[in-house]
Parts: C-alpha cells; sequence; structure tokens
C-alpha cells in the first residue's frame, strides 16, 4: 500500500496538540495531508458522548488516530488511579463505537506498554499480552487502553470494521511532558539533573533502586511508525511499535546526568517502588507487516531532548 494517497483523506486526531499527537500531525502533514481536524478539549471534551458525535459530524473523517489520552508516571498513576482508568476507558470506546457507526473508514488505536502483564516474557511478543496482570502501579491505565484491543477485535468479528491497535514503549523526545507531577522517567529525570545544576545543589534523589529496565522510543520515530500503520496495516491484531533498545534505569540515569552535565550524587530511594522489572519488546511484527523500524540512536534523541527543554525551561 505504498501508493496510499493522503490528500483525500479527511483525518482526526485526537491527543494532535500533545507531545505524540504533534509529531502524528506532522507526519500527516509531510504526506500531504491536507484535512486534519484535532480537537481541542476546550470544545471537544471527548469523555463525553454527544462531543464525540458532534466532532465527527463537524469533521467527516475517513481515519480516526486515537492518541489522546490521561497519562502520567508511577506517582501519577497511583495518585489518580480511578481516574486514569475511567477517563481513558470512555474516551476510548466512545470514539471507536461512534467512528463505526458514523461510517469511519478507519480506527487507528493508540495503547500502551503498560498493558503488559507485570512478568512477561523479555522481549515482550504481542502473543503475551494475556499472560497474566499488568504491573500494579499503573494497571488502571493499561487495562483501560488494553480493552480498545478487544473492541477492535470484536467489531471486526460483527461489523466488519477496520481498526488496529498500536503499543507503543516509553517515549521520549523534544516536546515532552516535564511537569514533575505527571511526566514520565526521561524528561523527569532532565528537569532533577538541570534544576539542581541551576541551585548547585550537589545531590539528586530518584526513585527505585535502579535495577529497572526499560526501551525508549524516539518520538518522531513513534510517529512514523503509527502513520505507517495507518497507510499499510488492516487487521485487529496488535503490533509492538519500539526501539529494541534496552537500558536499566541506573545507566538511564547516568546518560541523563551526563548529557546535562550534572556531576553531584544520586541517591536511590528504595522504598518508592521500581514499577515493571524489564520492558523490551519485539518488534519483529511492525517491521513485517508495514515494515516499520526506528532510526534515531538513543544517545542523539537523548542530547535532542536536552537541548530542546534548556531552550524551552522556565527561565531559560
Amino acid at each position: 500500500m505504498d501508493d496510499f494517497n493522503w490528500t483525500d483523506k479527511r483525518v482526526v486526531v485526537t491527543g494532535g496538540a500533545g507531545f505524540l499527537g504533534r509529531h502524528i500531525v506532522a507526519r500527516l502533514r509531510a504526506r500531504g495531508a491536507g484535512a486534519i481536524t484535532v480537537p481541542r478539549q476546550a470544545e471537544y471534551d471527548l469523555r463525553e458522548v454527544a462531543n464525540i458525535r458532534r466532532l465527527y459530524a463537524a469533521a467527516r473523517p475517513h481515519l480516526v488516530i486515537h492518541a489522546a489520552g490521561i497519562v502520567g508516571g508511577i506517582g501519577a498513576n497511583r495518585a489518580r488511579p480511578a481516574e486514569f482508568f475511567y477517563d481513558n476507558l470512555r474516551m476510548g470506546t466512545q470514539l471507536l463505537h461512534e467512528a463505526w457507526a458514523a461510517g469511519v473508514e478507519k480506527f487507528v488505536a493508540i495503547g500502551t506498554v503498560c498493558a503488559y502483564p507485570k512478568f512477561t516474557p523479555v522481549p515482550f511478543k504481542e502473543d503475551d499480552l494475556w499472560g497474566g496482570y499488568p504491573e500494579e502501579t499503573n494497571a488502571p491505565y493499561g487495562l483501560a487502553k488494553k480493552m480498545l484491543l478487544v473492541q477492535s477485535e470484536a467489531y471486526r468479528q460483527q461489523y466488519g470494521f477496520n481498526s488496529i491497535f498500536l503499543l507503543p514503549v516509553n517515549l521520549y523526545g523534544p516536546g515532552d511532558n516535564f511537569d514533575p507531577d505527571s511526566s514520565h522517567v526521561i524528561p523527569a529525570l532532565i528537569k532533577k539533573c538541570l534544576d539542581a545544576r541551576a541551585r548547585g545543589d550537589r545531590r539528586i534523589e530518584v526513585w527505585g533502586d535502579g535495577s529497572p529496565t526499560r526501551e525508549f522510543l524516539y518520538v518522531e520515530d513513534a510517529a512514523e511508525g503509527i502513520v505507517l500503520a495507518a497507510e499499510r496495516y488492516n487487521a485487529s491484531a496488535p503490533v509492538n511499535i519500539g526501539s529494541a533498545f534496552e537500558i536499566s534505569i541506573k545507566d538511564l540515569v547516568g546518560a541523563v546526568a551526563a548529557a546535562t552535565g550534572f556531576t553531584g550524587e544520586i541517591a536511590w530511594d528504595t522504598g518508592k517502588p521500581n514499577g515493571q522489572p524489564r520492558r523490551k519488546l519485539d518488534v519483529t511484527r511492525a517491521e513485517q507487516a508495514f515494515g516499520f523500524r526506528s532510526h534515531t540512536h538513543f544517545a542523539e534523541g537523548l542530547r535532542q531532548t536536552v537541548a530542546w527543554y534548556q531552550a524551552n525551561r522556565p527561565g531559560g
């Protein structure tokens, strides 16, 4: 499907003003998509079905890419598990159902690596998704997003509706969320290191013991994978979107400290949770199904993320 033509497609990108969504929109525009609708919460609160119907009636999309979500790191997930479950669940299920009801050609659901069981054989294969309960600190969020996979399969079986379900690994890059109350690990560490330098602190504190591993995918690579899937993939079987690069939190902290110029002590708060012990995806299916491979080396992606934040952080 290399001849997929975006110029005659109307596209809705939920979350299109957010971190990942902005990069998806940029990729679509680079491919010639002209009619892109990005619903803003002030006008379209997508938790309410009436707003979804109003959005679809106005935009008349051929394609919907659902990248919106209530998201955050371990702290935010522990503080607001009910919100993370309910808001993500009703937003996703209603968006997909109303897309089918409105005759939308294709629905692209963006899931999360948090949907995987806490103890999943490494590398995570899509067939292992139902092998156990997710890691407790983000299970409500992960399960709410995972229901889009169940819905995709059910609507394809009963209605022949073309929807797909993608599982991006942890993302990072320019434009990430650096709010300490809701950010993920890389932006949180970058901010912590740069703030410590600015104050002259010689010590920072990090949650856990540093032993867990994570896989990180540069946001521009993730956007490319999602757009490729929108163009070329037409099945409900879930697909991992990752980089196949795994790093321990201990090594990650060292890399961020070096990239930000922080040379002080790293103190580990072992009373705080580690999260899932290991995360590394098997990315074979994405390459075979729609030709996606990540291209950005982690060190280069981290350098660009730090540079972006230094240029845009409050106070310069």
